[in-house]
């Protein structure tokens, strides 16, 4: 199995509350070989007893697991990111089955998250504006929710598989004729693509000029940047490509600060 692989996969649980399914998951983790569990502002202590008993033999993980306050932090030096939710959005966005989206997460050099809410609401659309990609794991629809331990383990047990997958391919391959060779593995994307903190950091520049120049309204601005967002997010944008849309839109605050401002013919006819 190649862990290193799986070992930049974050597990990333906003305001988890409960500490049994904390626990759980860290079990979990450890049994498909990921190894990095973030937790942004949780609401339970991951360290406490019942987490412990619940960890079993990944009491490694909880101790290791990093808390941070918000989602942003807890995704920086991510380039990739994949949120999960089971619920339908006023938003137009594509739910993926978790095993088509999640190796996706596997083909990235640098590290890469998958998100999960908490377990009262699951991700909110503010939360899901930092991903990528969504899954849903397809369930009853007589009762679809699923308990986040659950959620978690099913989509570790994706990611382990596909590495398992693309092992046996090769194996496969080096023993058998070369008809009967499977396809192979396309091989890990080298694109430099810009960590998501980089692109966060584009995404406010970009909403404060749009106010300035009046193509955003306070009004109406998250749902308009929730779509350009998605947009951005897509085109998977490298380093170089968002210094140099950051730059375009320097150069508009610059011109909005420096250059002459029109006169209204209002006040040109006044004047005269």
């Amino acid at each position: 199995m190649d862990e290193t692989v799986l070992a930049k996969v974050r597990i990333v649980l906003v305001e988890p509350a409960g500490p049994l399914n904390v626990g759980a998951i860290a079990r979990s983790m450890k049994n498909m070989g990921l190894s990095q569990l973030v937790l942004a502002n949780p609401q339970c202590d991951p360290l406490e007893e019942d987490a412990r008993k619940m960890a079993v033999h990944a009491l490694d993980i909880l101790e290791n697991a990093q808390v941070v306050g918000t989602l942003p932090e807890a995704l920086t030096g991510c380039t990739r990111a994949i949120a999960t939710t089971a619920r339908s959005r006023a938003l137009a966005t594509q739910l993926e089955n978790p095993r088509i989206a999640l190796p996706w997460l596997l083909e990235e050099p640098a590290q890469s998250a998958l998100i999960f809410g908490p377990e009262d609401r699951g991700l909110s659309n503010t939360e899901l504006n930092y991903a990528q990609r969504f899954v849903r794991i397809p369930s009853n629809p007589e009762y679809p929710s699923l308990n986040l331990a659950h959620s978690v383990t099913i989509c570790c047990y994706e990611l382990y598989q596909t590495i398992s997958d693309r092992q046996e391919g090769r194996a496969n391959q080096e023993l058998s004729p070369s008809f009967l060779s499977p396809i192979p593995p396309e091989p890990f994307s080298q694109v430099e693509v810009a960590p998501l903190e980089v692109r966060e950091g584009y995404y406010q520049q970009m909403e404060a000029v749009l106010l300035k120049i009046g193509y955003l309204y306070p009004h109406t601005a998250t749902s308009r940047m929730e779509k350009l967002r998605r947009l951005f997010n897509r085109a998977g944008a490298s380093r170089a490509e968002v210094a140099m849309l950051r730059g375009i839109f320097s150069q508009m605050e610059w011109a909005l600060q420096s250059l002459p401002q029109p006169v209204s013919p209002e006040l040109d006819q006044q004047d005269n």
